[in-house]
């Protein structure tokens, strides 16, 4: 193995003489490289040498020896600093301890004394150099593994499976350069050798290297990653009206396929969206485009927009447009529960029926989860025999849709008012409200919710024990577990993935907290709920 070195630093040269020729440098795993008769000297030589381990002496002319490793802390970081003195001065000892020097020895300076230093420093350089080995390994791995985490990451992008905050973070990470601005995503379908089985490897990186080599399109650039049995284009657009003049490219790029490689390119196109974070919607738009390939006649190019031209009107029931819904219907007045329904029939204008009815449906249970956690009956608010059966064709408009749910939410309002007359009941709602938005907050706690709805902790504690029946820890323990079950049901993200999104960042302690809570283990959970 390698020896470390050392420099020596002491203005008496008997002393250094003295220690060079007592101490088996070799034996002890260590090589004299340099002396040094001053600081200045042993600065000089420090930075020419670049020695492991610095032994100096304090009371050196020109440079004394705890400024010596001040200096050595900044350009020799990593080194073992150990000091001399004459002086059995404690304020000596606290300021070279300050510096980061590893060991303090009194002179007379004692053979064996210095070896069992010199042996304690090589275990910590050992240890050192071993983490260094490990360090340089795993980093030549992580950049070997560069190539497949980024296809990784494009696969989880174009899938839906990263949240949109993720999105840029995991990109820089991987050296992934993703500007803001319009996107879209193309997904190419082989139709060719091997189309009734499996697509071959070799197939699909011969398309993706020609679509990389072939596309042309001033003012787009286009990523070309393998996706699944596809090849998929992710085509950033500096215009609007650039969209067209793709579709274009990609017709051109079909054709010459068929000369070049001897294959048919159908290639979906999705919509654009507005960033590199939303392309999982234009990418299953493009799939969805795909679907029509059978019925596209001789189109190599089909865009989502032109077979569905509604797409993009398709409506949304957010978190956020659920929260704003129950503020307004909880706390806030008639007149505002009433402007977010106008703002919410808004959006259906332009949608399908099927998507008129899959919206209302979600605002509706949106209604019914709000009665029941304000205490009351659903027929209180939606009249007997209500069964959460809704359908837009039951309205002769969207106005007078817009009118039921209007009332709807206007007598939701005033029975939850009346079953809030105290304050008490509307704090236990703001609180309730505080978690709902924070939850995913590992550092949510009772004191950060009484900051924000200004009371003390311990008169909030007591209040919302004996309104709600439980805790607040066990509150929001219960809304945490209910969030994590329902990822384990509706989605199949990884367990890990699933306790960052609930407030745990510990893996291990969100699953004793689950299985605590449930009974069973997340997995064993999900495997119940798929059976």
């Amino acid at each position: 193995m390698e020896e470390y070195r050392v420099l020596l630093a002491d203005d008496e040269e008997e002393i250094r003489t003295g220690i060079s020729r007592k101490i088996d440098w070799a034996s002890l795993g260590f090589a004299l490289v340099g002396e040094a008769g001053n600081g200045e000297e042993a600065l000089e030589l420090a930075e020419q040498l670049r020695p492991d381990v610095v032994l100096t002496d304090i009371k050196m002319p020109f440079l004394d020896g705890l400024e010596l490793c001040r200096r050595l802390r900044v350009s020799l970081p990593g080194a073992r600093l150990v000091v001399f003195s004459g002086f059995d001065d404690f304020e000596y000892a606290r300021q070279a301890m300050s510096m980061g020097v590893s060991e303090y020895i009194l002179k007379p300076i004692n053979a064996p004394e210095l070896r069992q230093v010199l042996e304690k420093l090589r275990e910590q350089l050992d240890r050192q150099r071993l983490e260094r080995r490990d360090m340089e390994t795993l980093r030549r791995r992580y950049e070997e593994s560069l190539p497949v985490l980024r296809e990784l990451f494009y696969t989880r992008l174009l899938s839906g499976q990263l949240r949109p905050e993720q999105v840029q973070d995991r990109a820089a990470r991987y050296e992934i350069d993703l500007p803001q601005g319009l996107w879209t995503a193309a997904l190419v379908h082989v139709d060719g050798p091997g189309d009734e089985g499996e697509r071959d490897e070799l197939l699909l990186l011969s398309v993706q290297s020609f679509l990389e080599k072939h596309f042309a399109l001033a003012g787009c650039a286009a990523r070309v990653v393998l996706y699944g049995d596809m090849a998929a284009l992710l085509v950033h657009l500096d215009r609007e009206d650039r969209l067209y003049p793709l579709l274009e490219e990609l017709e051109r790029l079909s054709r010459l396929s068929q000369s070049y490689l001897g294959l048919r390119l159908t290639t979906g196109v999705g919509l654009p969206c507005r960033g590199p974070e939303e392309l999982n919607h234009s990418a299953e738009g493009a799939r969805s485009a795909l679907d029509y390939r059978v019925l596209a006649g001789g189109s190599r190019v089909i865009y989502i927009g032109d077979l569905e031209p509604q797409s993009a009107a398709a409506p949304s029931f957010e978190e956020e447009d659920q929260r704003a819904l129950s503020a307004a219907v909880k706390l806030g007045a008639r007149e505002q529960a009433e402007a977010v329904v106008r703002e919410l029939m808004e959006r259906l204008r332009r949608a399908s029926l099927s998507q008129c009815d899959l919206f209302l449906l979600e605002v509706v249970t949106c209604l019914v989860r709000l009665a029941r956690s304000g205490g009351l009956a659903v027929e209180e608010v939606f009249g007997e025999g209500f069964t959460g059966a809704v359908s837009v064709s039951s309205f002769s408009s969207l106005e007078e849709l817009g009118s039921w749910l209007g009332e709807r939410c206007g007598r939701l309002h005033d029975l939850l008012g009346r079953r809030r007359s105290d304050s008490t009941w509307q704090m236990v709602e703001r609180a309730k409200d505080y978690i709902a938005g924070h939850y995913t907050d590992e550092q949510l706690s009772v004191e950060t919710l009484c900051s924000h709805i200004h009371l003390s902790p311990t008169y909030f504690s007591t209040l919302f024990k004996r309104e709600v029946g439980m805790s607040f820890t066990a509150y929001v323990t219960k809304v945490r577990m209910d969030e994590a079950a329902r990822l384990l049901r509706e989605t199949d993200e990884k367990t890990y993935r699933i306790a960052e999104a609930t407030g745990f960042s510990d893996p291990n302690y969100f699953s004793y907290v689950f299985k605590r809570h449930f009974g069973l283990s997340p997995s064993k959970f999900r495997a119940g709920q798929r059976e």
